[in-house]
């Protein structure tokens, strides 16, 4: 078998080709562009290639799959056996290598690299979550503004009525006319211009991926489960992506780093917090559909009451033990292709216990 591992860095890139029957090898050194990996692909009439998953990886993959390439493999670089803890050399040649030598063993961690649109809908929905994360700084920073000259807004959404906004706007002033001791008038100015601009840009994204999920079948499905609304069903759809490429709920569940972590010697086994491996929000929106599913869904809500047996201290490890059965769910509805009966309990959900 051929394999060719490539070690993609930004502006250039180290291919490593390596026959396994005649252990015949040589590297190459390309500029990292369309065009050039395409002719390297084209040339190496390699039977497997090999890279890291990373920013480069989608369009890597998407040339590879254009050109007829056999076989892919996208390495986990934060699975533990691509650490290099012990590692006293480190070069682009000993990555490759590395790539090459993990393949050949069968011993690489991979990931799923989905097709290009799904990407894009992946970096849409992470954008949206990074322009909402600057408006709650550009609020707190008001709130800090006011704070330092005296002033309070009320708390909550309160703050942010329309009476509010009016009254903020007496407050402030453009920049050019404060005299030295009303400077914060002109710094508020620039924050409300700023909140302004980041609200039009979060209501845009919102109202493309808005349109984008009530195309999708899917997200119209897991928005049939009671308390999950547009975000976090279009999250999961995006995120899951082919539903079968796992084979159980704890494959889902541990995928979104909802599971324990586990310690383990002799015959000592003590379970420690969750993971936390995989994507930030996903976890997050779905602690966040946990808690409101609890008012209005009777299966989560019993699932709560059972781990939190009374006990405040374990309030946080029955909201997740809910945040995690909610993820298998959507995982097999998806699979089976169908929509929420409070009646019955997909198959499988219970393997995420």
């Amino acid at each position: 078998m051929k394999i060719l591992a490539l070690d993609l860095g930004k502006s250039k890139s180290v291919a490593y080709q390596v026959d396994t029957e005649t252990g015949e090898c040589g590297f190459e050194t390309i500029r990292t562009r369309p065009p050039t990996v395409e002719r390297l692909l084209r040339e190496s009439a390699s039977d497997r290639v090999v890279f890291e998953i990373g920013p480069l990886a989608g369009w890597v993959h998407d040339v590879a799959r254009r050109v007829g390439v056999r076989e892919m493999q996208v390495a986990n670089v934060a699975h533990e056996a691509w650490r290099w803890r012990h590692t006293r050399r480190k070069t682009d040649r000993l990555d490759a290598v590395r790539l090459a030598d993990l393949s050949a063993a069968g011993q690489l961690p991979t990931v799923h690299v989905p097709q290009a649109a799904v990407r894009q809908w992946r970096g849409l929905i992470a954008y949206r979550a990074k322009l909402v994360e600057r408006r709650t700084a550009i609020k707190n920073r008001i709130r800090a503004i006011l704070t330092s000259v005296g002033e309070q807004l009320p708390p909550g959404k309160k703050g942010w009525t329309a009476m509010t906004r009016e009254h903020l706007e007496g407050l402030a002033r453009p920049l050019a006319q404060c005299d030295p001791h009303d400077l914060w008038r002109g710094e508020l100015a620039l924050e409300l211009g700023a909140l302004d601009h980041v609200q039009t840009q979060v209501a845009a994204v919102s109202s493309t991926l808005d349109a984008l999920g009530a195309s999708d079948g899917r997200v119209r499905q897991l928005r049939t489960i009671p308390g999950v609304g547009p975000r976090l069903a279009e999250h999961l759809v995006a995120l899951i992506d082919d539903p079968h490429r796992f084979r159980s709920g704890k494959q889902v569940a541990s995928y979104l780093g909802l599971v324990p972590r586990l310690f383990q010697s002799g015959a000592m086994e003590r379970h420690g917090r969750i993971t936390r491996h995989g994507n930030r929000l996903a976890r997050q929106l779905l602690v966040e559909v946990a808690w409101l599913s609890l008012r209005w869904n009777e299966r989560l809500r019993t699932i709560y009451q059972r781990v939190h047996r009374g006990s405040r201290a374990r309030r946080k490890v029955a909201i997740v033990a809910v945040a995690r059965r909610l993820a298998v769910i959507a995982w097999a509805m998806l699979r089976d292709g169908t929509v929420w009966d409070p009646r019955r309990s997909p198959q499988t959900v219970a393997a995420c216990h």
